[in-house]
């Protein structure tokens, strides 16, 4: 049997992970040793293999330029529909419209629980409601219009 190589790893429960974690570590250490790989068997191959690989250094992922080409094909926007967006736009739709049809048939029914559910039109709650509303759209109207302000030329 191998033995382990670093006194200070306690044996494993199982004798079969120990001996493919001994492989591992004894593949690992040939490659590091640059030793001969003609007597190795194949599992001993792979991992050799693998630790050759995680040696290396990665290639760089991004090219040189890559901040220039994003900024190019942002700038120049969507160059039409993809298949992706007309599929994602059908599907909106068709859920709108089953929306719309379960209304249509069931809302009679659980409609006016919801309905009970709302403050009554004149209790202080809907004026608090209203107010929050109409901050809100004060809001974004303004917002709207310092966006409008902001993209004028001078």
């Amino acid at each position: 049997m191998i033995q382990h190589i670093d006194d200070h790893i306690p044996p494993f429960d199982d004798a079969a992970q120990e001996r493919e974690w001994l492989a591992q570590e004894n593949a690992m250490r040939r490659e590091r040793l640059q030793l001969d790989s003609t007597g190795d068997d194949a599992r001993s191959r792979r991992y050799r293999l693998l630790a050759r690989t995680l040696r290396e250094p990665l290639p760089d992922a991004l090219p040189a330029d890559f901040a220039r080409q994003l900024a190019a094909r942002v700038a120049a926007g969507p160059a039409g529909r993809s298949v992706e967006s007309l599929l994602t736009l059908a599907l909106a739709i068709a859920l709108a419209v089953a929306a719309g049809a379960v209304v249509a048939i069931y809302g009679g029914t659980w409609l006016p629980s919801f309905a009970a559910l709302l403050p009554a039109p004149h209790a202080p709650a809907t004026h608090w409601l209203l107010a929050l509303g109409g901050c809100l759209g004060v809001s974004w109207l303004l917002g709207l219009w310092q966006r409008q302000i902001g993209e004028r030329p001078n």
